[in-house]
């Protein structure tokens, strides 16, 4: 079966190598960015001002060969790549949590941005804390890890 999708825009950014970016946005809460929402799509961004981050999907343009396993970012052991959030991935699919700063006709600014400029944007869904986070949820392999807890300051 071949899936095909359509970009609904494009992400643009000052990150123009794999190596500027961040290994997650949260983590550069200073970067910033933008999204040109291609005109065809644009109504679809009403009512999208009262939230405060968004959900992009979109495509590695830049990810090149996949493998299935690889050493994440924040650790120095080899890992399954469905076990990580590294771009080398079969379908190169991101998904990123971006802060949402603004909307001016088909333009979003946004902030905690981890993507390469030029990324082709698949979709925007709201980030929603009602449905999105889970007071359950667990860290996997990255429970021990150092960089892990010094976010999260354990």
């Amino acid at each position: 079966m071949e899936i095909v999708y359509k970009p609904i825009g494009k992400i643009l950014t000052s990150l123009k190598e794999k190596t500027h970016a961040p290994i997650q946005g949260v983590l550069a809460p200073e970067s910033r960015g933008s999204i040109e929402v291609f005109p065809e799509f644009a109504e679809g961004l009403k009512d999208i001002e009262g939230f405060s981050h968004l959900i992009l999907i979109y495509h590695f343009h830049k990810s090149g060969d996949y493998t299935l396993l690889k050493k994440p970012f924040l650790d120095k052991t080899e890992r399954g790549i469905f076990s990580i959030r590294h771009y080398s991935r079969p379908n190169p699919i991101g998904i990123s949590v971006v802060r949402f700063l603004s909307v001016n006709d088909n333009i979003l600014e946004i902030a905690e941005v981890d993507i390469l400029d030029g990324t082709p944007l698949l979709d925007i869904k709201p980030y929603m804390p009602k449905f999105d986070i889970r007071n359950d949820a667990r860290d996997g392999w990255l429970k021990d890890n150092e960089i892990n807890k010094q976010i999260r300051g354990s």
